[in-house]
Parts: C-alpha cells; structure tokens; sequence
C-alpha cells in the first residue's frame, strides 16, 4: 500500500499531466466553456421568467394564430388583415428574402463589371472605377437610402404625369407598374415539362464540358438538343391553349390598378444596396483576378487567345477560388443590411414583425426570438451551400 507521502507524488504527477497534456487539457477546457454557458443560458432565462411572472406578462407563442388586424403596405404573399401574426411574420420573411436576392444577384453581376474596369489599361475607366468604389463604399449605407428615397424617387412625377414606355411600363412617385402574368390552371403541364427540360438541359451542358475538356471539341449536335428543348415545352404550351395571360396596370382616378407594382420604398433599398456592396464586390474581385500569375495572361495572348475568353476561360474560374469566401461574407451582410429599409418604409420583417406585430401584442421577447432565428437560419443556410460550392471549386492536392 502506499504511504502518504507515495499518494502525494502521484497526485502530483497527475496534476502535472493535466497541465501540460494538450489533449487533456483541451477537453477540460470544452467542458468547462460548455458549463460555463449552459450556467449563463439558465440564469438569464430563470431571470427572465422571474421578471416577466412579477410583471404579470405571460411567455408564449400562441400569439402567432392570433388576427394580426391591420394592413401591410405591400406583399408578394396574398394576405389581408384578418389573417394571423403568423402569416405577416411570413410576409416580412418573404419580403426581406426578395429584397436580399435582387441586391445580391445585381451588386455580385455590377461588381465584377466595376472589378474588372479597375484593372482597365484604359486610365479613364480604370479612374472612373476607383472614384466609384471610394466613393460609394465610404459613404453610410442608411444614408444612401434615404438618399435614394428622399431626393431621388419621391420626387418623381404623381400617377397622372408617370413616365410612361409602351403604354406598359409606369413610374411614379408610389413605384414601378408593369404588366403581371396571369397563370390558367392548364399552365401547370408547361411548368412541368418546363422544369424536365431544365433538369436535361443541365445534364447536357455538363456533358458537353466533360466532352469538351477531353476532347478539345463542342459536342455533336449541342445546339440542335437544346432547340429540341425548346420546341417541346413551346409545343406543350400551345398544345394546352396558351394557359398565360397579362394583365396591364391602366390608370383609374389617381393611382393605376392590374398588373404588378413596386413600390418606391423597394426600389430606393435596392439600388442603395445594390451600388453600395457592388462597390465592396469590385475590390474583392480586383483583388482575386490579381491574384492570378500574369504569365498565364501573357500565356494567353500569346497563343491568340482573345481577352474575353482570356477572362471567361481563364481568369475568373481561377479567381473565384480566392473571389467567394470573402463574397460569402458578403452575401450573409447583405440578408442582414436589407433591415436597414425599416427606415424608408418598406415592409420587410423588423418593420412589419419587430414593429407593428410587437407594438400590437407586447410580446418583444418572442418576437425578437423569431427576428433573430430567422437571420440566423438564412445566414446558416447560405453559408452552408456556398462553403459546399467553394470545397468543390478549391484546387486538389495529391
């Protein structure tokens, strides 16, 4: 048996491999920082109920089937006031999702453009590019928008003097109006026949690129297929009775009615957002094309290659490797900027939900619970897809 003084000794010794064990340690060190935050979780939620039972305020979501009880300025979801806080948390969902995707698909498509120009050998291109980039990426986005919104588009003519294309197209000082489809219930049979031709179209084309890459070659026959595509989902939709109508916008007393709208407050958040993140996507995308070693330019050009298929070919699948991680971050503060149009108006989710619904129904904890969940979820869900996409397009070793 061991003495006293033998037990001292191997406590020691296994103090000191605790320590200095890195694998050791760095177990203890996670289950105390997931103590240490379950602990915090648990006081501030039992804080939070012992605060809302002296406050005689109940903690719930049964509110959401409640009859939400006032109007929503503009909606792509049918919705009316009778309908439940559910349904408007659904609206500012779909109305910041809308929103965000326009700014994203714009701004990445107008950043490269602005990218690229700032390489131009042309000195007044490549200045004109610079100022934009300093300019607008310097200046508060909020700003901006109101900008946008104050100066620009409410200033625009009433519904009765609208700049008018076509007898069509309509823009005025409450939006843009243009003509909406008007889809019969024969529509469906296009749809799917629609959705099989694009589902064979991308098997084609990454077959005509595996061919190519070995081959050296354009597939037999590529643009014959895809007319054949097209010939049939035209051939289903005649032969169902043309199952799509329009709707034009026609001005009736003083506001126009049919077709589909925009309303001011959406255009001036999207083309802030849009010129402002373009700004931060040229540099981003300067910064990866340079990136790329300029032999293979010169490589390039020295077989004949012209610069357009020099860019398309070469540079950018090579600089989207260091193009898209920043460009994700990007992305995921675009989803949460889109808030920002709180300020002007527009109905996406913190005005309608953390607004409206919240000053209705005083439930703040619940609904800036779902707000949060909500940002979260997206950002989590583009993250996710786009990290997948950049394991794909990073370059393999061995």
């Amino acid at each position: 048996m061991l003495d006293s003084k033998d037990r001292q000794v191997s406590s020691n010794r296994t103090l000191k491999k605790l320590i200095h064990d890195s694998a050791v340690r760095s177990k203890v060190i996670q289950v105390l920082v997931v103590v240490v935050t379950f602990s915090i979780g648990y006081y501030l939620f039992s804080n939070i109920s012992q605060n809302l039972r002296q406050m005689e305020l109940p903690f719930g979501f049964g509110f959401i089937t409640s009859t939400a009880g006032f109007d929503v300025s503009w909606s792509l979801i049918p919705y009316d006031p009778s309908m439940s806080y559910g349904r408007v948390y659904l609206v500012g969902i779909v109305n910041t999702l809308v929103l965000s995707a326009f700014i994203i698909l714009f701004s990445t498509l107008l950043g490269f453009v602005v990218g690229i120009m700032r390489l131009s050998r042309n000195l007044l291109v490549a200045q004109f590019a610079k100022w934009y980039v300093e300019f607008f990426r310097n200046v508060p986005l909020l700003i901006q928008i109101v900008f946008w919104f104050i100066v620009v588009f409410s200033t625009l003519p009433a519904p009765r003097q609208s700049f008018g294309i076509f007898d069509a197209l309509f823009l005025n000082n409450r939006g843009f109006y243009f003509p909406s489809p008007v889809f019969q219930p024969g529509f469906v049979w296009t749809a799917i026949v629609g959705a099989l031709a694009l589902i064979c179209f991308i098997f084609l084309k990454r077959s005509s690129n595996r061919f190519r890459k070995s081959t050296g070659k354009n597939m037999r026959y590529y643009y014959q297929l895809l007319l054949a595509l097209l010939a049939v989902v035209t051939v289903v939709f005649i032969g169902t009775g043309k199952p799509l109508d329009w709707t034009l916008p026609s001005l009736q007393g003083f506001n126009f009615e049919g077709g589909g709208f925009i309303p001011t407050a959406f255009a001036a958040a999207f083309v802030a957002m849009t010129i402002y993140r373009s700004a931060s996507i040229g540099e981003t995308v300067r910064a990866g094309i340079q990136s790329i070693d300029t032999g293979q330019l010169e490589a390039a050009t020295a077989i004949g290659f012209p610069p357009f298929k020099t860019l398309r070919f070469i540079v950018i699948p090579q600089a989207a490797r260091a193009i898209l991680p920043p460009l994700i971050n990007l992305w995921l503060t675009i989803v949460k900027e889109s808030s920002l149009a709180v300020a002007i108006g527009f109905p996406e989710l913190v005005s309608v939900f953390m607004q409206t619904s919240l000053n209705q129904t005083g439930r703040a904890i619940e609904i800036v619970l779902m707000v949060m969940g909500f940002y979260m979820c997206a950002s989590l869900t583009i993250s996710f897809l786009l990290n997948q996409y950049n394991k794909r397009i990073q370059m393999q070793e061995g």
